[in-house]
């Protein structure tokens, strides 16, 4: 047996669920999603989409091949999809104290407690899940024992894409080399085509995917106008919280449609659609 703490989880309209913590023994609060994946829970922890959230998986274990290594000092993580953990906690139903993985660096738990992260376990997430289904995703927040009460948070009343976005525009020719910042970057001369990538929360892969169909990726934040640079198409990325605070992308996404260049989205297709007239309706279950 391992000693644990005992913990719950308190949904804003009063459902309670007892469970146990298996990550770091402190209170937490955010929104309550939950993900159907079978594996790549480190995946799932540091993709910048579960900011300010609370995560649920419905595999009933976790933890049982432990974390691999996370890649020294190289920019794009091999196994994980961002530089931290970006949700505020994570719910399965059993944790795996004894992991088991060649490629495995250490334990999940330990990877939670660096990081500040509360796990919590021996919940039942069958119930949770329906429970969520059912009433559409809501806020919560879990309270450990020994630990301070805390108020509930709402995520999507923040600004989470200015949050996780990157600050600087960086520039990617290849998986080998270390990206360059923009002013220091050599003009293309071997026939690449140039991506502008817009960083609204972006997953290391995506950036990974266009390396490795040889273009040229141009990284840029979120507000920045990036009408101003050469380039042959657009990709709009992914990312978490309300698409409302997109103001600044969604202005420059309507100056870029003039062009008649080529676009690729994933922000949940609200950006592109905003840039032309279009209102957006958060949907009611959120995984």
């Amino acid at each position: 047996m391992h000693p644990t703490k005992r913990a719950v989880l308190v949904l804003e309209d009063g459902t309670i669920y007892q469970g146990r913590s298996f990550g770091y023994e402190g209170s937490v609060s955010g929104e309550v999603v939950f993900n159907t994946a079978m594996t790549g829970y480190p995946e799932s922890l540091t993709d910048p989409s579960y900011e300010g959230q609370i995560l649920v998986t419905t595999f009933p274990q976790l933890g049982n091949y432990g974390v691999p290594p996370a890649d020294g000092d190289t920019f794009l993580k091999h196994y994980y999809e961002g530089s931290r953990i970006h949700c505020r906690a994570i719910i399965a139903q059993d944790y795996a104290f004894h992991h088991s993985h060649w490629l495995a660096e250490r334990s999940l738990a330990s990877w939670l407690k660096e990081e500040k992260i509360p796990g919590l376990y021996d919940i039942d997430t069958r119930a949770l899940t329906k429970h969520l289904r059912q009433h559409g995703s809501m806020l919560g927040k879990i309270i450990v024992e020994g630990c301070q009460d805390v108020d509930f948070y709402d995520p999507n009343a923040e600004n989470l894409i200015a949050k996780t976005s990157c600050k600087d525009v960086m520039v990617f020719d290849s998986l080998e080399k270390a990206p360059v910042a923009l002013a220091d970057s050599k003009p293309c001369d071997d026939g690449k085509k140039t991506v502008v990538l817009v960083d609204c929360g972006i997953k290391h892969n995506i950036i990974r995917c266009l390396l490795r169909r040889n273009v040229r990726v141009v990284r840029v934040p979120w507000n920045y106008d990036f009408n101003t640079i050469a380039y042959d198409g657009l990709f709009i990325s992914n990312g978490p919280g309300n698409p409302d605070f997109a103001g600044a992308t969604v202005e420059n996404i309507r100056k870029a449609m003039e062009t008649g260049k080529p676009m690729r989205y994933l922000h949940g297709q609200p950006t592109p659609c905003k840039s032309c007239g279009s209102q957006d309706v958060q949907a009611q279950i959120r995984t």
